[in-house]
């Protein structure tokens, strides 16, 4: 069935009573909301019933055109499904989690004879130990640099048995032969187990201690460098002790920086949020080991109003949310912990300071709800859970997130909403953090809404259609017609949505032709879109499809599969005619425009439905149309740049058939440059030495045939 023939009441009579997730489209077949449910058949249903809901749902209803559905096993199911379509797909009515970092850990290959100790984004299960998330990657770079002064561990990816690596035994030996040691043991920070200068079992000793001080406990290195260094100074090695005595210095500074949260010792997650006119932070702060080893706040995107809340927790009497947290206890975007106090003394000084009163119910409700959206899209996405989470309110599907968290992590995770005690307290400390945060950037938040909503807004109003949710860019990047390649970067409510981005190497033009290339690149870009829309067209509504595959699948159908609404060219008449020709044979309708450029290459207005569009320099429009097309220039000569330094050496000519190495160099040394040789008749070029006159024609034709007035 087609979507101009979906029939909204039909089709909820189908649904089925099963558990699942449900995916509505408005009239362009964009996807506006996903939601999971234990019953399709209830759920979606109250959607079309008459009831009181917010302004925001009665708007996202109004915009639902047709939506499908994907039967899955059981709840834990929908909310895997839920969680991997929200984040693929960002649907404009879900709340959204705006920030999607990737944080560093310190990984030890402990299942190798001689194992490496680096950083690394990404955690897998293959037997190494990971350590972190580290918030600040200056952090474990310094973690990691101290760590090597002094355990001295190997950098190389070099597959090294214990036996080859054992000083003095046979193999050994032959290693010493066979390897020479690289530049990192020539500069002694390397024991070089490569050749045999260190055995196993010492470089084993070294780790283990490694690992000890990974996981809180920096006592052993400590002992062992006040002896290292009373030891030089009684030998009068005065600077091997100075040595000693700044890593003791650089050890006694990172423990500060990690302050003990309280004697319990475990890893948690500690999440506290504030809310204010649409926008709010969510403050995380991670704790491993029992210290607090980082925090980060995160934006999430959300249309409801109301007063700025933190984690449940107004501030009254005219106070900002820094002032209400008190000067003991956290300063917006500042350390956590002030002093040498711990995060649990802080955490106390911060919850007397705050003042609470009394909330609406619908506050505390949006804040959970955030919450509830945050704690899912979050831990989608991270490597590592914690084994306990502490939130600021009472979401609403905690037992289901528990649930899930515990398939994910491989152990029980425990989802909590502490009300008294110290946990209460770092709660709090989160909440104020978020607050002041969001009281810091407030002014910045409403700004750049101005620079994307605001300017997609006035570029709609320019060109006389809706305004452009998802706008696509194109540009072509070459030398001469060398290594042409195209780029596509894609702006989505007015930001760049870089998981979308494309590159194309030019395959079936040769020379340099800009409108061939960009008909190649919009033909494969399109053609690839609409077969993915078919494919996902005649699948139909899903069967069982909560696992992996099925996920995989809808994944892969969602990246050409998404038509934009605007495509913007970086040109004038002669691009946007070539984009126009290309769908009227695709048989596809979209909107095209183009930057045209005076001739000092300067923007001076938009081409669109064959009129050239004045625009007004100091608007916000123009600011915005000069990012996409800086952006996507950016990315074309970055990808341009990347294939051209793996073929330094290599020439325009050698693309010419039947120009080999010897006449190559012949043209260059008669002519002395490729513009002399662009510029020559076939007879000048016959007249080369070791050219002949087919050879020549050959030249003359690669430079100007199809060539542009």
């Amino acid at each position: 069935m087609s979507e101009d023939s979906f029939n909204i009441e039909e089709e909820l009579k189908k649904l089925p009573d099963k558990p699942g997730v449900y995916i509505m489209h408005d009239k362009t077949d964009a996807i506006i909301y996903v939601g999971k449910a234990i019953s399709l058949k209830n759920r979606v249903r109250q959607y079309f019933q008459k009831r009181i809901r917010s302004p925001k749902i009665e708007h996202m209803i109004s915009l639902i055109h047709h939506f499908e559905y994907i039967v899955v096993g059981s709840e834990v199911e929908a909310l895997v499904l839920e969680c991997n379509l929200i984040k693929e797909n960002r649907p404009k009515y879900n709340t959204m989690l705006m920030d999607d970092k990737t944080y560093p850990f310190i990984k030890v290959t402990v299942n190798e004879d001689f194992p490496r100790v680096y950083l690394t984004r990404h955690h897998v299960n293959d037997g190494s130990k990971y350590f972190g998330p580290y918030t600040s990657v200056d952090a474990a770079r310094n973690t990691l640099d101290l760590l090597q002064k002094i355990y001295k561990f190997r950098y190389c990816r070099k597959a090294i048995s214990a036996g080859d690596g054992d000083a003095g035994e046979e193999a050994g030996n032959d290693r010493k032969k066979d390897n020479k040691a690289c530049l990192y043991y020539h500069m002694h920070q390397c024991f070089g187990p490569c050749i045999g200068g260190i055995s196993a079992e010492e470089y084993r000793n070294n780790v283990d201690r490694i690992l000890e001080f990974l996981e809180g406990n920096s006592k052993p290195i400590v002992k062992e460098l006040e002896k290292k260094m009373n030891e030089a100074s009684e030998n009068l090695e005065f600077e091997k002790a100075i040595e000693y005595r700044n890593l003791l210095s650089n050890i006694d500074k990172m423990n500060q920086v990690q302050r003990v949260t309280g004697q319990d010792e475990g890893n948690r997650d500690v999440i506290g949020a504030a809310v204010r006119d649409g926008s709010a932070v969510v403050q995380v702060f991670f704790i491993r080991s029992g210290r607090l080893v980082g925090r980060e706040h995160y934006y999430m995107s959300t249309d409801d109003s109301g007063e700025e809340t933190a984690g449940g927790t107004a501030y009254a009497g005219g106070e900002t949310a820094v002032e209400a947290a008190g000067e003991g206890g956290e300063a917006a975007g500042g350390t956590a912990c002030a002093g040498g106090e711990t995060a649990a003394e802080a955490a106390g000084k911060g919850a007397e300071n705050t003042r609470e009163t009394k909330n609406s119910k619908a506050e505390g409700n949006n804040v959970a709800e955030i919450l509830n959206e945050f704690v899912k899209q979050f831990y989608a996405g991270v490597p590592v859970i914690p084994k306990e989470i502490l939130v600021s309110e009472n979401i609403a599907e905690a037992a289901l997130v528990e649930e899930w968290l515990t398939q994910k992590a491989g152990f029980k995770v425990s989802l909590k909403f502490p009300k008294r005690g110290e946990k209460e307290g770092l709660i709090k400390l989160a909440c104020n953090n978020a607050a002041g945060i969001l009281e810091r950037d407030s002014e910045r938040l409403k700004n750049e809404q101005k620079r994307s909503d605001g300017a997609v807004k006035e570029l709609g109003k320019l060109l006389g259609i809706d305004p452009p949710v998802r706008i696509e860019a194109y540009d072509i990047s070459h030398i001469s017609g060398f290594e042409t390649v195209g780029s596509m970067v894609v702006y989505e409510n007015g930001k760049p949505k870089r998981s979308d981005y494309r590159k194309f190497k030019i395959r079936t033009v040769t020379g340099p032709d800009d409108y061939a290339s960009l008909a190649e690149v919009l033909t494969r870009r399109f053609e690839h879109g609409r077969r993915e829309l078919e494919e996902k067209r005649s699948n139909g509504p899903a069967e069982d499809t909560g696992r992996s595959e099925e996920v995989r699948r809808d994944a892969a159908l969602s990246s050409f599969a998404k038509f934009p609404d605007l495509i913007m060219m970086d040109g004038g008449r002669g691009q946007v005619n070539v984009a126009l020709e290309v769908f009227a044979k695709l048989g596809i309708e979209q909107k095209v425009c183009g930057l045209v450029k005076d001739d000092n290459h300067r923007t001076r207005g938009i081409y669109f439905n064959n009129i050239e569009l004045p625009i007004d320099t100091g608007s916000e429009c123009f600011k915005f149309m000069t990012r996409v097309q800086d952006e996507v220039h950016r990315f074309a000569i970055e990808y341009h740049r990347s294939l051209r330094s793996k073929e330094q050496v290599h020439s325009i000519l050698d693309d010419i058939n039947g120009i080999g190495p010897t006449r190559r160099r012949a043209l260059m040394k008669h002519f002395t440059s490729l513009e002399d040789i662009r510029n020559a008749t076939v007879e000048e070029l016959a007249a080369c030495e070791n050219m002949n006159a087919a050879a020549a024609r050959r030249v003359y034709e690669f430079f100007h045939t199809d060539q542009k007035e």
